[in-house]
């Protein structure tokens, strides 16, 4: 190999290992594939009273765990959502121990009273919140029987289960 060989071909691995990373990089940026809205709405609907099909869809597709549909006019739902508006304690907490995103919806369903109160005290107009259907915290204080925040809520003001959102 002559020298002007030699340089030539230095140069160009140099710049070659230079783009490697940005090129690996790339390929790391590059958007998945969205999961199918028809199985997004099957694990929805699931969650709402079928333990059994979630772990199940979960053991196969473990992202569905953070996906939500749209019942139409922004009424997005995810699993944990639907159990909690249905008052299904052993299908949010399982969802929990997957690592299911929490909201203050599920929390009042739950009667986590301590983190519910300490939520509405640093923002106190999240009492009129409308969780998906417009179900409000009141509805999933009774749903979860969690009596002493349906009180609270109810001193506070809040009166409604359901607020229209269409």
């Amino acid at each position: 190999m002559n020298r002007k060989t030699f340089i030539k071909n230095a140069a160009s691995g140099i710049v070659l290992a230079s783009l490697a990373p940005n090129l690996s990089f790339a390929q790391e940026l590059q958007e998945p594939e969205p999961i199918d809205i028809k199985l997004v709405k099957e694990f929805v609907v699931a969650g709402h009273k079928n333990l059994p099909l979630v772990k199940e869809m979960l053991n196969e597709h473990p992202n569905l765990i953070y996906s939500s549909y749209d019942w139409g006019s922004s009424d997005y739902e995810e699993a944990i959502e639907g159990a909690a508006h249905l008052g299904n304690k052993e299908i949010a907490n399982y969802l929990i121990s997957k690592g299911a995103r929490v909201n203050l919806f599920t929390l009042t369903m739950l009667g986590k009273t301590d983190i519910v109160k300490s939520t509405l005290e640093a923002y106190p107009e999240l009492i009129f919140a409308k969780g998906p259907h417009g179900f409000t915290l009141l509805h999933h204080a009774n749903m979860g029987e969690a009596k002493e925040l349906a009180y609270y809520l109810k001193d506070k003001g809040l009166k409604k289960t359901h607020i229209k959102i269409k």
